[in-house]
């Protein structure tokens, strides 16, 4: 057995003899460099996860009503950040190979240019928010009982935004150079500050008003108030961060063309990919809502846990992008590879840890958000059945995030971009309304369309990595 997993870590056999274009690390030396990435990744990744789960729980107390109504906010809310989710693929990619081709200045260029056009269409996406947000919670399901919680806790954090996507495109530049320790601490402590004043606005202690949701959408607003504040100092103070990316006013903030070009080249397929994303989604969000209130709380609960496991591989995704990057920038694909593979082994061995433990654990875990009372007996029982289709979306899930997140790093995002679009737009919704309406499946067949959804996208990302047209893309 010791032999088996022996070969099955080895890196030498990870690429082919003939693909290999100078000398290798050993075994040993390539993990320690994708763990000094990684792990700093996965703990900020599970604990803003953690961070969110306990939210859920705070909001919990309120009733059933409330955890759907923070679950129904919840689409809109990324359908706002999804423009600068895109733009922040593109810088990562961008930063990520300017750091293995060792132009500094070029990097710190292409963040302040980031920077400046996040800064200005943040307005625009705040203003389209706050108009239209009764109407964006309606199209995701939002009934009687809870469009005005939900419209409360929306609207609150849109004017956090500006805030927010500042602080996002920094720490994607940050993840891009692997400097994964940096925004660790940011969001580690903008989290703290989070369940702090989740505790002293939701229920109103020690003399604050007792604000329900739209206090755990306060709290929230401060944490990344916080984090954008560490988020500068990493910049603007040399003692702080790896040093890679510094910033000072007296550099140029004029927009440089090409800089642009680069990031917006990248960012527009990833643009592409998370406007269609999140346009299915929200109508996935719709169709699970359509339900009734006590099977979006079972859902909201089960994506909760499904959100704790995919910090995991996301975290690891974090770290193959950055080295894949940083790699193809010094112009070594096979080192580029090995890392991939690398990240998808780890991310594979993690998920049947983590598929296991759901499965033997999954009543005393959905006791944490729903008590087995008879007011909230049917979301408890959905939930404790949906954790197995938590447990069998674990390998599935965690190896498509990491070998998306290679494909990223290399520039292939058009690619990541078709594959999304096809499941999470067209398979994803269809295949939950025909399980739904047609078999008669109801929560499960929403969740069945989603397990089939990510199965035909880790086969496609799978074929792609393998096929090796991604060193080829130019950044």
């Amino acid at each position: 057995m010791l032999e088996l997993l022996g070969r099955f870590f080895d890196v030498r056999r990870m690429v082919r003899p003939e693909k290999i274009t100078g000398e290798l690390e050993s075994s040993r030396e390539i993990y320690r460099s994708l763990a000094r990435i990684a792990i700093p990744s996965v703990i900020e990744m599970v604990f803003m996860s953690l961070i969110g789960a306990i939210d859920t729980v705070m909001v919990g107390d309120l009733g059933f009503a409330a955890i759907a109504a923070v679950g129904l906010a919840g689409q809109p809310r990324m359908l706002t950040l999804t423009l600068f989710f895109a733009l922040n693929t593109g810088l990562t990619a961008v930063v990520a190979r300017r750091k293995g081709q060792g132009r500094q200045g070029d990097a710190n260029l292409a963040l302040r240019n980031a920077l400046m056009l996040v800064l200005v269409l943040t307005v625009a996406v705040m203003l389209f928010s706050l108009s239209l947000s009764d109407q964006l919670l309606r199209l995701a399901g939002a009934q009687e009982d809870t469009i005005g919680m939900a419209g409360e806790y929306f609207r609150t954090l849109v004017f956090f935004l500006p805030v927010n996507a500042l602080t996002m495109c920094i720490n994607a530049a940050q993840r891009g150079v692997g400097n994964t320790r940096t925004t660790l601490y940011v969001n580690v402590a903008a989290n703290v500050v989070n369940v702090l004043f989740n505790y002293l606005l939701i229920y109103g202690h020690w003399g604050f008003p007792r604000l329900g949701v739209t206090g755990n959408a306060l709290a929230t607003g401060l944490g990344i108030c916080v984090g954008f504040v560490l988020c500068l100092l990493s910049l603007f103070n040399k003692k702080l961060g790896d040093n890679f990316l510094q910033m000072s006013f007296r550099d140029s903030w004029k927009p440089h063309r090409e800089t642009l070009l680069s990031i917006i080249k990248i960012g527009g397929n990833a643009m592409v990919e998370q406007g269609a994303v999140r346009i299915g989604f929200f109508t996935y969000a719709a169709i699970v809502a359509s339900l009734g209130t006590a099977s979006l709380a079972a859902h909201t609960v089960g994506m909760q846990f499904l959100n704790i496991s995919f910090t995991f591989g996301d975290g690891l995704a974090v770290a193959g992008t950055s080295l894949v990057g940083q790699m193809l920038g010094k112009e070594r694909p096979d080192i580029a590879t090995i890392y991939g593979k690398c990240c998808q082994r780890v991310a594979l061995c993690v998920s049947l840890i983590m598929a296991a433990s759901i499965i033997a654990f999954r009543y005393p875990l959905v006791g944490i958000f729903l008590d087995p009372v008879p007011e909230s007996i049917e979301p408890y029982n959905l939930a404790a059945n949906l954790m197995l289709m938590v447990s069998l979306f674990q390998p599935l899930q965690m190896s498509t995030v990491v070998f998306s997140g290679c494909l990223r790093g290399a520039g292939d995002n058009l690619h990541v971009a078709l594959v999304m679009i096809i499941c999470v737009v067209f398979v994803r919704p269809l295949i939950s309304l025909f399980a739904i309406h047609v078999l008669g499946f109801q929560l499960f067949g929403a969740w069945s369309a989603s397990v089939i959804d990510m199965s035909i996208r880790l086969t496609l990302m799978y074929k792609r990595f393998q096929s090796g047209i991604w060193q080829t893309k130019k950044v």
